[in-house]
């Protein structure tokens, strides 16, 4: 038998070794192709990552989630103090008007009141001289002068406690003594006429409280 004999012929070489490999379960073309785990857009979107697998890529992929989220966060946190300090500056200004606006009514108030007493200086001024030209004349124009002025503490708001004959109440009224009479709790002398505006005491009454017995 020759050399050519025992040479089995190229076609029966191919075909075995294409059975061996069939029954491997392995493809030639896919064996040398498939290199890389990750789909292709997935090494399109993170490239230098070759290699991983799914569940590093998926690792990976939840990193960058919470990066993203970590930037919104810190986007949001920087609109909420810019925030703040628009509010700040807000009520800032709302308390300097405010103030500004108390010291305004505060002084207007003063200014009314001055205004208001003014006839009364002018009234006091020509009783006093007309008191010293002619004595008897003093009193009766101070009392005029003294209800003209009961009558501005009115006008404001002002309203007179503890004359005499009243019920001692000591909410407006401050007794400095107490003496024999013939009823109780009853002002019977008034030293200090007190005031009072609405339910809000101004100065209280200093008077002389009688009791029975």
């Amino acid at each position: 038998m020759t050399d050519d004999q025992h040479k089995p012929a190229p076609e029966a070489e191919t075909d075995a070794r294409t059975k061996t490999v069939s029954e491997d379960g392995l493809d030639i073309a896919d064996t040398d192709t498939d290199t890389d785990t990750m789909p292709d857009d997935q090494n399109a979107e993170f490239p230098g990552l070759d290699g991983l697998d799914e569940n590093m890529f998926g690792q990976v992929q939840e990193m960058m989630a919470k990066l993203g989220r970590a930037d919104e966060l810190e986007q949001e946190n920087a609109d909420l103090k810019g925030r703040l300090a628009r509010l700040a500056a807000d009520f800032e200004n709302y308390r300097r008007r405010t103030q500004e606006d108390v010291a305004a009514a505060q002084g207007q108030g003063v200014s009314k009141a001055a205004e208001a007493l003014m006839p009364v200086y002018d009234d006091m001024d020509r009783a006093v001289s007309m008191g010293a030209a002619e004595p008897a004349k003093l009193i009766p124009g101070m009392q005029a002068v003294q209800g003209k002025i009961l009558g501005v503490f009115a006008g404001l708001g002002l309203e007179a406690t503890g004359r005499e004959g009243e019920a001692f109440d000591p909410q407006w009224h401050e007794a400095l003594q107490v003496v024999p009479g013939a009823q109780d709790d009853v002002i019977v002398q008034v030293y200090q006429l007190g005031f009072r505006m609405g339910d809000r005491l101004v100065r209280p009454a200093r008077v002389v409280v009688s009791k029975k017995g």
